[in-house]
């Protein structure tokens, strides 16, 4: 699916690795819905996208550690997946964050649909989704709407910004394409 950081030292060794159906959200408020409405039950991955730099500015997504915080406390096998940002405050919840290319720009999240099995192994540091590679390869890639979003959420003041910024694994940089190799040399 891409580059992404994931921090295996936070979660038990037999949660490290999880392969379970895609429950697919454009938004951590959608995430949080299905849960109040009491829709996500089993062991499933949440995919999170349309949250990268690009499309959203990279918010912090840290509401949603509680939830899946207790959805794992009731035994359910969980685990997150998102182009967005959450700062380490993954915790147990074995997490694949900042994943690039990101959704809004075309990015292999793009095309997850809801029930693909996804195989997320942070010991071996492996993210994919068990469909075959030519069925993936030809399906569109979701759209966002993110025009709901444009006011209110500095989208309108940081525009210019969104269409400079670079990839999260080059630093979301706006000011050069890759400030990491920047900063080693």
């Amino acid at each position: 699916l891409g580059h992404a950081v994931t921090r295996p030292a936070a979660v038990k060794p037999e949660r490290r690795i999880i392969e379970a159906p895609a429950k697919v959200f454009d938004s951590q408020q959608g995430l949080n819905e299905a849960f109040k409405a009491g829709t996500l039950t089993g062991d499933f991955i949440a995919v999170i996208r349309f949250q990268g730099p690009k499309a959203n500015g990279m918010p912090e997504l840290h509401k949603l550690t509680t939830v899946l915080g207790v959805l794992q406390d009731r035994g359910q096998h969980v685990a997150l997946v998102t182009d967005g940002r959450m700062s380490g405050a993954s915790g147990k919840v074995p997490a694949a964050i900042h994943v690039t290319p990101e959704a809004v720009e075309d990015g292999p999240i793009a095309r997850i649909h809801e029930g693909d099995i996804i195989r997320l192994d942070a010991e071996a540091g492996t993210l994919e989704v068990l469909v075959p590679a030519g069925d993936f390869a030809l399906r569109r890639a979701a759209d966002a709407d993110l025009i709901g979003n444009e006011f209110g959420f500095g989208r309108e003041l940081f525009a210019g910004f969104r269409q400079m910024v670079g990839r999260a694994d080059h630093g979301a940089s706006a000011f050069g394409n890759n400030v990491a190799e920047l900063a080693l040399q």
